[in-house]
């Protein structure tokens, strides 16, 4: 499986963001429009890849699929939340799933945001800095 390091560029960018995401149109889809924004974006296809990434050097936004292979976007979410060091990292999910049960359950595990698929461009960019602007203040 490949690195997730953070690329040398992450120097001056806007934030450090984490994609975790199976969908690989999606997840370059997501890294193309972020990196354009100024971010610096790596990506994981599943969350072991992510996981090991995300342990290593510490993201300032994570950007979480619900639906991923091996692990779902909730256990993902629960093992972040119960770790000190991972707890305050803000995480947005991303999902086709807009129904309010998944929504409450996304809000009771401590998301930062929300976004349905498809999504579009100004949402996402939007959730993005509101995330990093909340949790900076919090």
């Amino acid at each position: 499986m490949p690195e997730v390091d953070f690329p040398p560029e992450s120097e001056g960018a806007l934030a450090r963001i984490l994609a975790i995401e199976d969908d690989p149109s999606f997840r370059d889809l997501l890294e193309l429009h972020l990196r354009t924004a100024g971010h610096t974006v790596r990506t994981a296809a599943d969350p072991a890849e992510g996981l090991r990434g995300l342990l290593d050097e510490l993201p300032e936004l994570l950007l979480l699929d619900l639906d991923l292979p091996y692990l779902s976007g909730f256990e993902v979410l629960e093992a972040l939340r119960s770790e000190e060091t991972t707890r305050k990292i803000p995480i947005i999910v991303l999902t086709g799933r807009a129904d309010e049960d998944t929504y409450g359950r996304c809000r009771n595990l401590g998301i930062d945001g929300f976004a349905s698929k498809p999504l579009k461009l100004e949402e996402l960019l939007q959730a993005v800095d509101k995330a990093l602007v909340g949790r900076a203040s919090k």
